[in-house]
């Protein structure tokens, strides 16, 4: 959800009784600050239940101790962690009364989030958008099997290729107790996302994203020139650090921020093709839930 879940989203998503969560991946410190106080600010007025939300923490941050202080600091109730070991970071949130989600790929991640004695275990298919983890399992057999590993009692969210009431109802079937859903609200009105990016991939077909970048960090994306090249390139056999140099920096906020459609990274899930007009979070939550 990097630059696509700012307070504005995560505000609308808590309103509306779901956890929104402020995507701190693309965001330098002072950033992050401003947008944790504005969802504060837009909340403060929210009955109880409906005031909460949490930031998401790519544990690769370069700047990963300021922005920790930054959580502490701000008294950020909830924490979801991604793309490293939550052993180190852990007691520390804990210690300062903070609960820790941690999103995971494997069962055998599974067991290293029981370890490090987490909260909430995020089990996430690579159906889902953006990075993914490299063992390419779907949401429906990881679900089953992450719960099988951890027993019935742990917190467990299912997360990748999830959009629609129905998926939602089968991810819980499978041993879910909840879902996280990224691309239908990185699609909507509150996204911060550009207007391009979002009117562009809800307009995507079934089958027009791709599992790239391997080599690098698995990363699903839309077709478009740049995926199309780095496909060519991963098929001619380029190595790690050939894609680098073609992936350069900031192609994200190219694709996602900026809505350069040729040569920026369109993160975005499988799940994209089931998202075909405009909504609001509050009309999602109609469709989710309330309608029902």
């Amino acid at each position: 959800m990097v630059w696509c879940s700012g307070w504005r989203l995560a505000s609308a998503v808590s309103s509306e009784g779901g956890l929104g969560l402020i995507g701190a991946g693309s965001m330098h410190p002072d950033v992050l600050r401003h947008h944790i106080r504005s969802c504060k600010e837009a909340l403060k007025d929210a009955p109880d239940g409906f005031n909460i939300f949490g930031v998401n923490i790519p544990l690769v941050y370069p700047q990963l101790d300021e922005v920790m202080d930054i959580i502490v600091d701000e008294k950020v109730p909830i924490v979801f962690s991604s793309a490293g070991s939550p052993k180190k970071w852990t007691p520390f949130l804990h210690e300062n009364g903070i609960k820790v989600a941690h999103v995971i790929s494997s069962s055998a991640f599974a067991l290293k989030c029981v370890e490090a004695e987490v909260d909430i275990i995020v089990a996430e298919g690579f159906e889902a958008g953006g990075h993914n983890g490299k063992e390419e399992t779907t949401t429906f057999c990881l679900i089953p099997a992450v719960r099988r590993t951890i027993g019935p009692d742990f917190p467990l969210l299912a997360a990748g290729g999830i959009a629609t009431r129905e998926q939602m109802k089968a991810a819980m079937v499978l041993g879910a107790d909840g879902v996280q859903i990224g691309t239908r609200f990185a699609l909507c009105e509150e996204s911060s996302a550009s207007e391009a990016f979002k009117n562009y991939c809800r307009g995507l077909a079934e089958g027009k994203t791709k599992l790239l970048l391997k080599k690098v960090v698995p990363t699903r994306l839309a077709d478009n020139d740049f995926s199309f090249q780095i496909a060519e390139e991963e098929g001619c056999g380029a190595v790690a650090e050939e894609l680098k140099v073609i992936l350069g920096t900031g192609r994200a906020k190219k694709g996602i921020f900026e809505g350069d459609l040729s040569a920026g990274e369109i993160e975005i899930g499988q799940v994209c093709s089931l998202v075909n007009g405009r909504e609001t979070v509050s009309q999602i939550f109609n469709d989710l839930i309330k309608n029902e």
